[in-house]
């Protein structure tokens, strides 16, 4: 052993130390003291040869991430994984999770009745107003989700015109306009550009054939990110955590895709990757919120409410933001409305 190689067992038993502190899924930890059992029981020799090889995925108990932090132990490395862990080990998560939520000026995902919200425009705003914020996003549907009562292009004209209306009456508070635009499959937005170019700022999402191949879906939410118009990128794995006894859907897995590209073009185009804190959603998941932190991503803590009382579900996500370290100076609903419109544009 080097004097600069560290113990990949020891690595692999921290990671899960700080998992199970963390309230993480017992599968998840068990993999990794699953993983060091097995390398405890390999030669040295054995495997570092396998590392360098690339092989030590064919030893049982060893999985993709797994092995990744076994090779970087090798390599006299801190593991990435373990790396992100340890950045937020001593927080407290009640502590930092109010401090962010206090520091949040609006919210960049809120419906409508114009769309599937529950109740108007107006009485949104007053909501959002009430709970403390200087802003409040209206991210209706677009059309092809005529599920969800999408709004037609001249329908959204229509929102653009009320909207004004209410800023006159409201005023300091404000009401940004924008959409959440579906993804189509291809990667386009569902909405005439010229439009989208009008908004304050567009939140980007897929809900549509959600469990694609991964590589169909990470080659769709590129496009969609190097799209000039996308501001956000919304709910990026789709899942449901929980099932909604409102419309009797039930839990549903996350979509598959490469979040390292997808993380990569986020932080390269400007683009937010939203934190949802809808309960059933909560997404991403922590350990992609993770990585999204390591790729040197912004972030937008939402509720993509549906109703007033929804708009509080904020500290939700600002917990979820504590534990993985998101820095508050990256969260794009943290700045003023100047600011926030000057990062959009």
């Amino acid at each position: 052993m080097t004097d600069t190689e560290r113990d990949p067992v020891a690595d692999l038993r921290r990671i899960a130390f700080l998992l199970e502190r963390a309230h993480e899924a017992t599968y998840r930890v068990r993999a990794f003291r699953s993983a060091a059992t097995a390398v405890q029981k390999i030669d040295p020799d054995e495997l570092r040869e396998r590392a360098e090889a690339g092989t030590l995925k064919k030893l049982p108990g060893i999985g993709d991430v797994t092995a990744r932090c076994v090779a970087e132990s090798l390599d006299g490395e801190e593991p990435v994984y373990l790396r992100r862990l340890e950045a937020t080990a001593g927080t407290s998560v009640d502590e930092a999770g109010n401090a962010l939520r206090a520091l949040l000026k609006g919210d960049c995902h809120a419906h409508s009745d114009w769309s599937d919200g529950g109740s108007p425009i107006r009485e949104m705003a007053e909501a959002a107003r009430s709970i403390g914020h200087d802003y409040l996003v209206l991210t209706d549907h677009s059309p092809r989700l005529t599920v969800a009562n999408g709004l037609s292009a001249d329908r959204l004209r229509q929102q653009l015109d009320v909207v004004a209306e209410l800023n006159a009456e409201l005023a300091p508070f404000r009401i940004l306009t924008g959409i959440e635009v579906d993804i189509n499959e291809d990667g386009t937005l569902d909405q005439e550009p010229e439009l989208l170019e009008r908004l304050d700022l567009v939140v980007a999402s897929v809900h549509s054939k959600l469990r694609a191949p991964a590589d169909a879906m990470t080659k769709r939410m590129l496009r969609a990110i190097d799209d000039p118009n996308t501001d956000v990128l919304g709910h990026c794995t789709g899942r449901l955590v929980t099932g909604r006894e409102s419309t009797g859907q039930g839990k549903r897995p996350e979509s598959q895709f490469d979040a390292d590209a997808v993380f990569a073009a986020c932080a390269e185009r400007g683009v937010a990757v939203e934190i949802n804190s809808r309960p059933e959603r909560l997404d991403p998941p922590k350990r992609l919120l993770r990585l999204a932190v390591e790729a040197g991503c912004h972030f937008a803590i939402d509720t993509d409410a549906h109703a007033p009382g929804q708009l509080d579900w904020q500290p939700y996500g600002c917990a979820r933001a504590a534990l993985c370290g998101v820095d508050p100076a990256t969260v794009i609903n943290t700045w003023p409305a100047g600011q926030l419109l000057a990062w959009t544009r």
